[in-house]
C-alpha cells in the first residue's frame, strides 16, 4: 500500500461518500510555474480515480511549461495571463468571452479547482460546468468557495501545498503518493542535449523570480560553498540560470568567484531540457522557487535556503530527500521584500556544506 501524502497535522474534515461520477475533468491552477509545479504531484491520484475520464488542464501561458513530461493529462488549455488580469476588463472582453465559449463547448462534467481564486472559480462557474470543486473558506481566497458546489474541508489552515493539494484528491476518494514523485516523460531529444554536461553535478541556481529577487543568497556564498564541495568530495558545481533578467548575471557571479569549482550552465531550450538536466544531478542547491520542484520531479535532493518564505507551506516534497535551512530573525516569514535580507544573511557556508554533504553520502549509499 502506498503511503498517503499527509502528516500528523493535516486533517480532512469531509470527503464525499463514492467518486463524483465524471467523463470529462478540467483542472484549473492557472500559476504561477512553482505552484503548478507543486499541484502536478496529486495529479496521479486524480487520474486513478478516473482511469477512463478525458483530463484537461487549464493554465495561463506563463506557466504552461509547468506541464511538461506530465502522464496522464490529455489535454493543455492555455490562457494568455494578460487576459486575466481584470484592472481594465473591457479591453479583453471578447477574448474572454471566446475562451468561456470554448470551454462550455468542451461540455466538462466537473471542474477541480485547485487555484481557488475568484478567477478561477468564476470560469468555471461562466463556463457552465455542472460539479465545481475546491476548498472551504479556510484554503479559497477572495470568496471563491461561493461559486463551487462542493468544498472542501481540508485542516489545519498552515499546510504545506503538498498537503493542500493532495486534500482536494483525497475528498474526491483518491490517494497522493507521499514518496514517489509523479511519473514523468521526457523526450530523447532533451536527454541528448544535456549528455555532454559533466556527469553528476552538483546544480547551484542562485536566480529567483524577478518579483522574488529578496529570496536570492548571496552569489559568493554560494561560490565558497562550490570550492568547499570541490576540496572536500572532488564534486564539480554546475550553476543554471533562467530566463529572467538578472538570472545569468548572477550566475555569471557564481562562477567567477569559485576558482575554477563550478563551471556555467548551458541555456537550456526548454522546461524538458532544464528537467533533464536536474536528473543528471547528484544534489540540488537553491532557494524556494520553481527549480527547487523540478528537481524534486527527477528525484533529485535538495538544500533548499529559505529566508522570508514559509518553510512550512513552501517545503519541497517530502518523498525527495532534503534539508531546509533558515533562520529565525524575528521578521520573517513576509513578503517585504527589504533590502538586506537579514534572514538570507543569517544562513551561513558552513551549514550549506554540512547539509550537501549529508545529502550525498545518504544518496551514495542507496545508490
Amino acid at each position: 500500500m502506498t503511503p498517503e501524502l499527509t502528516s500528523p497535522r493535516a486533517e480532512l474534515l469531509s470527503a464525499l461518500p463514492q467518486p463524483l461520477p465524471a467523463e470529462r475533468i478540467l483542472v484549473i491552477r492557472l500559476g504561477a510555474l512553482g505552484d503548478v509545479l507543486r499541484t502536478r504531484f496529486a495529479f496521479p491520484g486524480l487520474r486513478a480515480l478516473y482511469p477512463e475520464a478525458r483530463i484537461d488542464w487549464l493554465v495561463e501561458d506563463r506557466a504552461a511549461a509547468g506541464l511538461a513530461g506530465i502522464v496522464g493529462l490529455d489535454g493543455v488549455i492555455q490562457v494568455p495571463r494578460s487576459l486575466l488580469r481584470w484592472r481594465r476588463p473591457w479591453d479583453g472582453w471578447r477574448r474572454l468571452t471566446r475562451l468561456v465559449n470554448d470551454l462550455r463547448a468542451r461540455r466538462y462534467d466537473l471542474a477541480l479547482d485547485f487555484h481557488c481564486i475568484l478567477k478561477s472559480a468564476l470560469l468555471a462557474w461562466w463556463a457552465g460546468i455542472p460539479v465545481r470543486v475546491g476548498y472551504d473558506g479556510t484554503h479559497a481566497r477572495e470568496g471563491s468557495q461561493r461559486f463551487l458546489t462542493h468544498q472542501a474541508r481540508v485542516r489545519p489552515a498552515h499546510l504545506s501545498r503538498f498537503e493542500r493539494n493532495a486534500g482536494l484528491v483525497r475528498y474526491l476518494g483518491g490517494q497522493v503518493s507521499a514518496t514517489a514523485p509523479p511519473p514523468l516523460e521526457l523526450p530523447a531529444e532533451a536527454r541528448r542535449a544535456v549528455e555532454g554536461l559533466p556527469a553528476n553535478p552538483i546544480v547551484m541556481h542562485p536566480g529567483t523570480s524577478a518579483s522574488t529577487r529578496y529570496k536570492r543568497w548571496d552569489p559568493a556564498r554560494y561560490a565558497e560553498v562550490a570550492v568547499q564541495l570541490q576540496a572536500r568530495i572532488g564534486a564539480p558545481s554546475l550553476v543554471t540560470w533562467g530566463p529572467v533578467a538578472g538570472e545569468r548575471e548572477c550566475a555569471e557571479a557564481v562562477v567567477e568567484r569559485a576558482a575554477g569549482a563550478a563551471s556555467l550552465g548551458p541555456r537550456t531550450a526548454s522546461l524538458a531540457e532544464f528537467l533533464a538536466l536536474l536528473a543528471r544531478a547528484r544534489l540540488f542547491m537553491g532557494s524556494d522557487s520553481g527549480p527547487l520542484h523540478l528537481a524534486s520531479l527527477v528525484g533529485t535532493p535538495a538544500v533548499v535556503l529559505f529566508g522570508p518564505t514559509d518553510p512550512l507551506e513552501n517545503a519541497p516534497f517530502p518523498g525527495v530527500p532534503s534539508r531546509i535551512l533558515q533562520h529565525d530573525v524575528g521578521c520573517n516569514p513576509c513578503r517585504r521584500g527589504c533590502p538586506p535580507l537579514p534572514c538570507m544573511a543569517a544562513v551561513q557556508v558552513e551549514e550549506a556544506v554540512r547539509a550537501a554533504l549529508e545529502l550525498v553520502a545518504a544518496r551514495t549509499l542507496v545508490d
